[in-house]
């Protein structure tokens, strides 16, 4: 990306009407942009920020390139830094390969150690693929134990243009069982780390929005910007049929409003026949788009992750909204309690 995109999708997006603006930078490999490139950034947002306006980033990287330079900088910029890492060393690198043959797995834990050092706030995001059935309670343990204190656990689902699925996709059932085996760990653990699915459920049961857009009833959620300022609706669908426009040529709000933009997000409510007689509805919410399989808007496919969807949510459900009342009795007793 030019700093003459970056210059003027700072200033479009920083001139809308938000609580909070949010930029979360990935790719490819974000971090292949070099440091410079986030420095013009915070400057660029410093130029454009409204008074008391508040402003986060995140970056989602594989890294390889974090050094103490990236992790001083993202201290002192406030980045909220997303680390890949899917387990152990030898679940880590089943299916993650660097090309010159370097141990990617070596990689990630020095590039973690050093935010650690300079105090860089992370979380870790780990892609869960056929390899990682039966080993949940590995990878919950492994994680914790490396300093991850915020979890975010992502099916791997991925088939060829034949509709072929491929050997590192985790099927509907494999995917239940290892949320449920994760589950079991976390409440062992008194719920002492935080698990993005099972912190959107529970918001969910307070009647709040989930805050990830696969529970969400609309895919309305936010914008990508591509290298050369392209717009598209999703980062699982960047691809002709459903480029909205461009931030060097559209207004944000014409955007927001483009009808390709808004029949895109429509599209979320088009789940099989069979969704609106199921009882978790509320929480699956059709499941994420990319996981309807055949993908097509005239299709009312179910997800492929439905079977273990459904095994999740009946073994937990009740724990869950044992917890849910729980943090609001809580709440409300705290409020009661102060002067």
């Amino acid at each position: 990306m030019s700093v003459e995109v970056a210059s003027t999708m700072v200033k479009k997006y920083l001139a809308t009407e938000q609580q909070q603006y949010i930029f979360s930078w990935q790719g490819g490999e974000p971090l292949l942009m070099g440091i410079d490139f986030y420095k013009k950034v915070i400057e660029l947002q410093k130029t454009y920020a409204k008074p008391h306006s508040t402003i986060g980033n995140g970056i989602q990287t594989n890294g390889y390139l974090i050094n103490d330079e990236f992790a001083e900088f993202f201290s002192y910029a406030n980045f909220l830094v997303g680390i890949s890492l899917d387990g152990p060393e030898q679940l880590h690198n089943k299916f993650r390969h660097v090309p010159d043959g370097t141990n990617a797995f070596k990689l990630v834990m020095d590039a973690i150690r050093k935010l650690q050092k300079h105090n860089v706030a992370f979380n870790t995001l780990s892609v869960i693929t056929s390899a990682h059935h039966g080993c949940a309670k590995d990878v919950y343990k492994f994680l914790k134990d490396t300093g991850s204190d915020y979890h975010q656990y992502i099916p791997c689902v991925e088939y060829d243009k034949n509709g072929k699925k491929l050997p590192w996709t985790i099927d509907g059932k494999q995917w239940g069982i290892f949320l449920c085996e994760i589950f079991d760990q976390w409440l062992k653990d008194n719920q002492k780390v935080s698990i993005r699915l099972f912190d959107s459920i529970l918001l969910v049961l307070m009647g709040r929005n989930p805050g990830i857009c696969q529970m969400e009833k609309n895919c309305c959620q936010y914008f990508v910007v591509e290298h050369n300022g392209d717009i598209f609706p999703c980062d699982f669908f960047v691809r002709k049929d459903t480029l909205i426009g461009n931030i060097m040529q559209n207004d944000w709000d014409e955007l927001e409003k483009s009808e390709k933009y808004r029949k895109f997000g429509a599209r979320k409510t088009l789940w099989h026949s069979d969704c609106d007689r199921c009882e978790y509805l509320k929480f699956c919410a059709g499941d994420c788009q990319k996981h309807r399989i055949p993908n097509s808007p005239s299709q009312r496919a179910k997800s492929v992750l439905c079977e273990g969807w459904k095994l999740f949510y009946k073994e937990t459900l009740v724990q869950f909204k044992k917890i849910a009342k729980n943090i609001k009795e809580n709440y409300f007793n705290r409020i009661s309690a102060e002067p």
